[in-house]
């Protein structure tokens, strides 16, 4: 059974449909990449997934439960958690302190002891800070914990995002255009840390993604979207060869070109 199914999932803002009647299927413990050019809906998807839009037509199902429509942070709660294309960070607050935010889901501490600092609230905090600086020392962050986060280098700032998501102790995590911006040395090792997400902590990935390099070299599979609508699916031999994908990257006449050599 997949992990995440959305089935038919449809957004229109006002008369423009972002979202056309998608269907993708997660496994567990996979690497799936959403790809497309820009304008394509591949955002706008993955805000249906994680709540922060209501789909107008279809299903999405996590583990057996229907979330569509579900609030962010229960959604997030169930396990789902994610990174944004633009990064989303506090700067005026430390990195650890970034991380303990993620966490907001799992502390249980009634209000009235975090005020007072009474009963069990002090060791929950001290636990919390603990798996935080885990979860930083994971992406190679635990020296700079005290650091402002605005004042980490554009690279370091993904991986605290990444970090942040990760503290939330998702089954699946959504990562949009986790090396946007990223220099080729910094995208080779979100490619190490992508792929260790998967194999050392045995989560699912589904990412958006613009670097075709790190797409084919990771993805087990590949849906690709193009005016909101999906148009091609399947490993990185199959997507690398579709005419539709081609057309919708590079026009109508470098898809014949592609065509032509394998027809003849």
């Amino acid at each position: 059974m997949a992990l995440l199914e959305a089935k038919n999932i449809t957004k229109t803002f006002g008369g423009l449909t972002a979202v056309n009647d998608v269907t993708l299927s997660v496994e567990q413990g996979r690497i799936i990449s959403v790809i497309g050019p820009n304008g394509a809906g591949k955002t706008t998807f993955f805000n249906m997934l994680t709540g922060i839009y209501k789909p107008d037509k279809g299903t999405i199902t996590f583990d057996g439960k229907s979330i569509a429509g579900r609030k962010p942070n229960d959604i997030a709660a169930l396990g789902i958690r994610r990174t944004f294309q633009n990064i989303r960070l506090f700067n005026n607050m430390t990195v650890l302190e970034n991380v303990l935010v993620g966490m907001h889901t799992h502390l249980h501490a009634p209000f009235w002891q975090i005020l007072t600092k009474l009963g069990g609230v002090q060791r929950e905090e001290a636990e919390a800070r603990k798996r935080a600086r885990e979860r930083l020392a994971y992406v190679g962050l635990d020296a700079q914990r005290e650091e402002l986060a605005k004042n980490l280098p554009y690279g370091d700032q993904r991986r605290l995002e990444i970090a942040r998501a990760l503290a939330g102790e998702p089954r699946l995590i959504l990562l949009d255009e986790p090396t946007a911006g990223m220099n080729p040395q910094e995208t080779d090792a979100a490619t190490l840390l992508i792929q260790r997400l998967r194999d050392e902590l045995k989560l699912t990935v589904v990412l958006i993604e613009h670097d075709m390099r790190l797409v084919m070299s990771i993805s087990e599979r590949i849906s690709v979207l193009d005016y909101g609508t999906k148009i091609a699916e399947g490993d990185a031999q199959v997507i690398r060869s579709n005419p539709r994908v081609i057309e919708a990257y590079l026009g109508k006449g470098a898809a014949g070109a592609a065509a032509g050599p394998s027809v003849a």
